[in-house]
């Protein structure tokens, strides 16, 4: 059953009555050569676990089921899980799991993933962010991301200065994003409005920032990115109720300009400005 033929995705979806449901972000995916990329793009071997999140009906889960050794799928439609049990029934290095990907647990991932494993999904738009946060900042990180998302977030996740951004900083405080393909909007039934992209993310296995306090530090970058237009000794003096001749200081002891904003720090930058707030 190759269910990135429309026709025969359409049919499937007649006979059990599942309607795509928009506020879900629910778009399957139905050109075969994404797919492929998809798959290059993970390197999965037989001996790795997958997590998926959001499978839909199992296009993509079929093809990680033919390259790892387990894919535990995460869905949150009650209705859908059902159907993609039925769908998939004849393979047994799968299981589909009731649930929000937001809100996994300890226990979930002591029972499923014991060691190291892929997270390889495409991501329904409206929770992109989230997902990718929760599980860069997760204790039980994966090995790999391939993550098919919106194209504008992707190129916001690479960015990199005079051009960054909260989102950018945030993914690549963690680890290393690049894009893998561009996916117009025809790759997928029902259409959406925007094109999408693949997005590759390897977390560092070791952070190469010393960052003691990782919510301050969120908070002092949030606090520069507040008021974008503003330099920076005036967003981060406004946002975090500094005296201005306090942050000025110690972004003289930092060697960043005080006229400089929010978008043109490195993350280097913003650990030593981070270190140097913090002594004041």
């Amino acid at each position: 059953m190759d269910l990135t033929n429309l026709s025969t995705l359409q049919r499937v979806m007649r006979e059990y009555h599942v309607f795509a449901q928009k506020k879900l972000g629910q778009n399957f995916l139905i050109d075969k050569q994404v797919l492929d990329t998809i798959i290059e793009a993970s390197s999965l071997k037989n001996t790795e676990d997958v997590l998926e999140i959001g499978p839909g009906l199992g296009t993509l889960t079929r093809a990680l089921a033919g390259k790892a050794k387990e894919v535990i799928t995460v869905e949150k439609d009650i209705h859908l899980i059902k159907i993609f049990r039925a769908l998939n029934s004849d393979l047994a290095n799968i299981k589909a799991i009731e649930g929000n990907a937001l809100f996994l647990d300890k226990p979930f991932f002591d029972r499923y993933f014991k060691k190291s494993y892929k997270l390889i999904a495409n991501l329904p738009y409206y929770i992109t962010s989230a997902i990718i946060r929760f599980f860069l900042q997760s204790p039980r990180q994966p090995s790999l991301m391939i993550l098919m998302v919106q194209k504008e977030v992707a190129e916001r996740i690479i960015a990199l200065p005079p051009a960054a951004n909260i989102l950018s900083v945030a993914v690549q405080f963690y680890g290393q994003p690049e894009i893998v393909a561009e996916v117009p909007n025809t790759s997928f039934w029902p259409s959406p409005t925007v094109d999408s992209a693949i997005l590759k993310i390897v977390p560092y296995s070791r952070k190469p920032y010393k960052v003691t306090n990782e919510k301050e530090f969120f908070k002092i970058i949030k606090a520069g990115f507040s008021e974008r237009r503003k330099q920076l000794h005036n967003s981060l003096g406004n946002s975090l109720q500094l005296p201005d001749k306090m942050v000025k200081k110690a972004l003289i002891d930092s060697k960043i300009d005080s006229s400089r904003r929010a978008q043109t720090l490195s993350i280097e930058e913003w650990v030593t400005l981070y270190q140097n707030l913090k002594r004041l």
